[in-house]
């Protein structure tokens, strides 16, 4: 809950400063009315429309996607354990995979899953992440969710030694939590926030498939491997943990991890979805990122000899 406080006191400043000031006021003179106080006006709650045929028809199915991964023992939320070993050399590979590699092949008119080698990206500048709400959002939903991408943002900044933070006036990293109906709508805002994208690529959030449970797109400054704007899509009909599960791999992956390696585990960035939840290893991937001996635009070849040594000092030696 502490990471609430600030965003509560933000909202609520005006109050409680009110209320330290009725508390040192002089009683009323006899014989006079007391003035009356004057009443806060609270904030109107969103008013949540009637969900949807095909909103109610997605969140029945991806309760059953959740239902059935939990009864499989997937979407760990332990971060891994004594079943889930890895050395130095592990690291230094899968960090290769995930970080210097990218899970599909875009063009203007087809996305193909393909492993196709890139360079090393990451962001220079801070991450300030706008998390936007449809309509279809719940209040209470909106404060658990805003408190949960808060909570992650101070962990990933503390991993990464970049600033990364909650920001609603100045975003370059847009989160937006919508249902199906809203989802297909966003087109107009998409192309705004990241100039440049294809016809495909924007038909690939309006139009996303079932089988896509979140996506994120990160645009760089030309071949520099520096990003500069980021926008991640989470269904609004998720269930509790499958939500998380988005909000962990989506924001990890829009800061330099884009790619999936069914080598790499305990990890979140594996489509085997053992893991729900940002892992030891992921973490020890996130501080390698941002190490600065690797620089944003690196290759392969380039960054090989440092992502070796650093996992070696992560993991006290070679095995």
């Amino acid at each position: 809950m502490a990471q609430v406080l600030p965003f509560t006191l933000k909202r609520w400043g005006g109050v409680l400063a009110a209320l330290a000031l009725l508390g040192c006021a002089e009683a009323p003179l006899p014989g006079l009315k007391p003035t009356p106080r004057p009443v806060m006006a609270q904030p109107p709650e969103p008013v949540v429309p009637p969900e949807t045929t095909a909103s109610a028809a997605d969140r029945a199915y991806y309760a059953q996607v959740q239902q059935g991964l939990l009864a499989q023992g997937l979407l760990r939320t332990d971060g891994g354990g004594p079943d889930t070993p890895y050395s130095d050399r592990m690291l230094a590979e899968n960090f290769i995979r995930v970080a210097l590699y990218d899970e599909y092949d875009r063009s203007n008119t087809s996305t193909v899953q393909r492993q196709t080698s890139s360079a090393l990206r990451r962001w220079q500048v801070p991450v300030r992440v706008g998390l936007r709400f449809g309509a279809s959002v719940s209040a209470q939903m909106r404060m658990t969710d805003t408190a949960r991408v808060g909570s992650y943002l101070q962990r990933l900044q503390g991993l990464t030694g970049h600033p990364i933070r909650l920001d609603d006036t100045r975003p370059n990293f847009w989160v937006y939590i919508v249902s199906e109906d809203e989802r297909q709508g966003l087109g107009p805002v998409l192309r705004a926030a990241m100039p440049g994208l294809t016809a495909n690529d924007v038909s690939g959030i309006t139009a996303m498939q079932r089988s896509t449970y979140c996506i994120i797109y990160a645009q760089s400054a030309g071949s520099s491997g520096v990003y500069t704007n980021a926008f991640a899509v989470i269904r609004a009909e998720h269930p509790d943990l499958l939500r998380l599960s988005c909000i962990h791999e989506e924001i990890a992956q829009g800061l330099g991890l884009p790619n999936d390696s069914p080598q790499a585990r305990p990890s979140i960035f594996n489509d085997d979805e053992e893991f729900a939840l940002l892992t030891t290893q992921d973490e020890m991937m996130l501080r390698m990122l941002y190490n600065p001996a690797l620089r944003p635009g690196m290759t392969e070849a380039d960054a090989r000899p440092i992502v070796e040594t650093l996992a070696r000092r992560l993991l006290g030696g070679d095995s």
